[in-house]
């Protein structure tokens, strides 16, 4: 029991450092700049090798130790609760590059210019694409949502819990640091409210395939997107604004239709 108490205010910060180092492994095979198929590959079956290990603790080890957890499901949500997160996500994703730019803005000039997509720097975000959207939101939430929140019983708690967590989240992000945070802020009070780390997997995977949606935009050079590198900031024009808000009011109403 004693051991338990120690082991609970401590669980923010080993959530974080096992999900870095899990993530830091799985990184090696694509470290150098220009990753390869084989490079992608290994990294999808060590980030594979990484989800099922965590979600053996996550389902298994953790609710053992902290009862808590317990309360906290790991089943997947109904299919109109994936799509119209999913629906809703372009519109999160849109709202943080505009936030951030705003925020940003206030302390320093920011230099934005067009983005340009060679086709080689195309196929290599496409490729990396795969891993962000279906693999690596179900690791990261796993990791630094479920893992670290879910031991803690009062909503208070979980919810200083999520603001740590997003804060430790965007340093592992650096140069998007303030974006990352604000997603993670969101995912994380998705996670507590729901119950359900699916629902912030879902939402994370979302954000992820919006941006590489945006990436098939640009270099189609269907609209004009601007990009700042530091901090990374991308701002879409008012077309992509109009078909996220679109979206958004179908996956609210899908949500809301099937309560």
């Amino acid at each position: 029991m004693t051991l338990i108490r120690i082991l609970k205010p401590l669980m923010p910060i080993l959530s974080a450092v096992y999900g870095v180092a899990v993530i830091y492994v799985t990184a090696l095979p694509i470290a150098d700049d220009k990753p390869t198929f084989v490079g992608e590959l290994l990294t999808w079956l060590l980030t594979l090798a990484g989800i099922a290990l965590t979600f053996f603790l996550v389902h298994r080890v953790e609710p053992k130790v902290f009862p808590s957890a317990r309360r906290f499901s790991l089943k997947l949500p109904k299919i109109s609760v994936i799509v119209g997160l999913s629906l809703i996500a372009p519109l999160w994703l849109v709202s943080e590059e505009y936030i951030v730019y705003g925020i940003t803005s206030l302390t320093h000039n920011i230099y934005m210019e067009p983005l340009i997509y060679t086709t080689a720097e195309f196929r290599e975000d496409i490729l990396s694409s795969v891993h962000a959207v279906l693999l690596a939101p179900i690791l990261e939430e796993l990791c630094f949502r479920q893992m670290a929140i879910s031991p803690f019983h009062r909503r208070g708690a979980q919810i200083v819990i999520c603001v740590v967590m997003a804060i430790l989240f965007g340093m592992l992000h650096v140069r998007n640091f303030l974006g990352a945070f604000l997603s993670a802020i969101v995912y994380g009070l998705v996670f507590v409210w729901s119950r359900n780390i699916w629902y912030s997997v879902t939402l994370h995977a979302g954000s992820n395939l919006a941006a590489t949606l945006l990436a098939v935009y640009c270099w189609l050079q269907l609209g004009d997107i601007q990009m700042a590198k530091i901090p990374v900031i991308i701002l879409p024009d008012i077309k992509v604004v109009i078909a996220s808000l679109f979206l958004a009011i179908a996956g609210v109403l899908l949500l809301k239709k099937k309560r």
